[in-house]
């Protein structure tokens, strides 16, 4: 499936694909969190859920492990030029703190498609972007973890974390 096919799926879709290639040949294993729902009516002809409701606040979308590095992540899109910071929840914000204390790498990949650029975004750049402003464009984002497009995934974000890792390690173990 070529990229052309895919501009019109969201985010997440082109995650999953990427994340289900990453898993082929044996890079990472990455899942997609479910976002617990409780369904409240059910189409039985259709097989299908019509309507429902949220039962607690999700924490991120993905989680898993690079070459035995535990990440995590959520997926932010936005059509305009700029990602509402308000986007990444209160909830989120604390989930990722707490997993980066645990010795893990949290960041979000962030897809603005006025530019048609995508960004990993670590999480203390987020926090540090949230005190600062109520939105954040790329031109707020650290062009050295720009997300390319190449080796045949569509959302390449293990070559834009190998790359924050070694910046923080030429920092001497502290993020940039």
């Amino acid at each position: 499936m070529s990229y052309s096919t895919l501009r019109g799926s969201t985010l997440e879709e082109m995650l999953n694909l990427t994340n289900e290639a990453y898993r082929r040949k044996g890079l990472a294993l990455v899942q997609k969190i479910p976002t617990p729902v409780t369904p409240v009516e059910f189409d039985a002809g259709r097989r299908v859920i019509t309507c429902a409701y949220f039962e607690k606040k999700s924490t991120v979308d993905y989680i898993g492990a690079v070459q035995g590095v535990p990440i995590c992540f959520d997926a932010k899109e936005t059509a305009e030029k700029k990602l509402p910071l308000r986007n990444v929840q209160g909830h989120q914000f604390d989930f990722m703190r707490d997993f980066e204390r645990q010795g893990g790498v949290a960041f979000l990949v962030v897809y603005f498609r006025a530019a048609d650029e995508y960004y990993f975004v670590p999480f203390a750049d987020v926090r540090r972007l949230a005190s600062e402003r109520k939105y954040a464009g790329p031109d707020e984002m650290d062009k050295r973890l720009l997300i390319p497009r190449k080796n045949g995934f569509i959302v390449h974000y293990l070559e834009s974390l190998a790359r924050f890792m070694e910046i923080i390690d030429s920092n001497g173990g502290a993020a940039p």
